[in-house]
Formats: C-alpha cells, structure tokens, sequence
C-alpha cells in the first residue's frame, strides 16, 4: 500500500512534551503510520505525518488543536 506524505507547520512548540503531545494526537488519527516534528522551539515547527492515505486538513488540524497548538501552514 502506498503511503502519503503530509506536512504542516505548527506554532507554540517550544520542547520535547510538546512533540510527544502533538504526535499522541496525530497518530491516533486512522491511518497515520508515523509522525515526525521537527521543533523549531518558539518558532514554526515542521510536523510530517506518514499515512496510508489522504488526510484532510480539518482532521489534522483538530488533532493539533486538541494537543493545545495550532497549524499555521498546511503545505499538503
């Protein structure tokens, strides 16, 4: 099964409980297969999600939200 690629850029990361938050949330999402950040602390992080299909943005972003950050840019 082919795998799809999504990035986003997420606001307020600033440390490693931040990452493990947002992954949590992520990863319960169906399909998602891994979720990698790369922080960028009081910055815009990267946050890539590896999925066996397509995403939607609002499911991503609800995700994200309920972690307690938010998605700036979905570059999807």
């Amino acid at each position: 099964m082919d795998t799809v690629s999504t990035s986003v850029s997420v606001s307020g990361m600033t440390c490693g409980h931040c990452v493990s938050s947002v992954s949590e949330e992520l990863e319960s999402l169906a399909g998602v297969e891994k979720v990698d950040v790369d922080l960028d602390s009081g910055g815009i992080s990267t946050v890539t999600i590896t999925s066996t299909g397509a995403l939607s943005s609002s499911e991503i972003g609800e995700a994200v939200a309920e972690a307690g950050y938010m998605v700036v840019a979905n570059e999807a």
